[in-house]
């Protein structure tokens, strides 16, 4: 037990620090990010063909637009799961399957995540009345609040999930002499 807390802590270390340096942003996690808005307003498509996408940002008419930051792609969920995942002592194949698996789930949740903060967004600032002023509280709240520990709990269910079917290890028979 001792080993995998100190194989996960150095792993999200490690996969954290890799996640902030300059070229993996640019090179990895921003086109991700990028193809994450592509997906999200490919969904929104199937009901409102007036949604664009430049980059992470998805935009209506009138002005409403989320822009998918650090933090909101789920790149960090992703890296607690895959830390979790191959500190733990299990077969290779399975520590393969279970971490795409799990990405396939956390990007899943986090794009629902998406595009439901894009229209709490645009709901709330149809509701402004002209000329007052106007606050995205729900926005805020299912945006800070809500979906950041949803996601994070779903790294958790998907890894215990993943640790339920895990094959169990064959207990050593004593030797007889």
């Amino acid at each position: 037990m001792i080993r995998f807390a100190l194989l996960f802590l150095l792993l999200v270390g490690v996969l954290f620090w890799l996640n902030v340096l300059g070229p993996v942003q640019q090179n990895v996690v921003l086109p991700f990010t990028s193809g994450l808005a592509w997906v999200c307003t490919s969904l929104i498509h199937l009901f409102d063909d007036n949604v664009t996408t430049v980059g992470k940002v998805i935009s209506a008419p009138g002005g409403w637009a989320v822009s998918i930051e650090a933090g909101c792609n789920g790149v960090e969920a992703v890296v607690i799961l895959a830390s979790a995942i191959f500190a733990f002592p299990a077969p290779w194949k399975h520590r393969l399957i279970g971490f795409g698996l799990g990405f396939l789930a956390i990007q899943g949740l986090n794009v629902v995540r998406i595009i439901s903060l894009f229209y709490i967004g645009l709901w709330e600032r149809n509701a402004c009345v002209p000329g007052a002023e106007c606050h995205t509280v729900w926005f805020e709240w299912f945006h800070l609040y809500l979906w950041q520990a949803l996601i994070i709990l779903d790294a958790l269910v998907v890894w215990l999930i993943w640790l339920r079917y895990l094959p169990r290890p064959v207990a050593r028979r004593a030797v007889s002499a």
